[in-house]
């Protein structure tokens, strides 16, 4: 019997993923460690994971998704939507690092 299951195994990146300059001269996280291993997970369908390990993976993702159909379709309210899509992205990654960082330390 033939399962599906929402995987590429055709695309890893797990030996493209660059390491982390800041890890490696400071020894501690920036606040986009964790990207490239949620996209990996994402692409293998594993959503929760991708969550888990980078909580800004899908503010980013909206905006990304927004930037990308807002050159061909034009919004009356576009410059406001990709700025509060920004803010709210960027809002994640600070407020996750601020958590991150706070588990290490504490």
């Amino acid at each position: 019997m033939m399962y599906l299951t929402p995987t590429i195994n055709a695309i890893s990146l797990k030996d493209y993923m660059l390491p982390c300059l800041n890890k490696q001269l400071l020894g501690l996280d920036c606040p986009g460690c964790g990207m490239q291993r949620s996209v990996d997970l994402l692409l293998h369908g594993e959503f929760l994971a991708a969550f888990q390990m980078y909580p800004a993976i899908y503010p980013i993702l909206v905006l990304l998704v927004f930037l990308i159909t807002s050159t061909f379709v034009k919004l009356k309210y576009s410059q406001q939507i990709k700025m509060a899509l920004m803010f709210i992205a960027a809002g994640t990654i600070i407020v996750s690092y601020i958590l991150k960082m706070n588990n290490l330390f504490n």
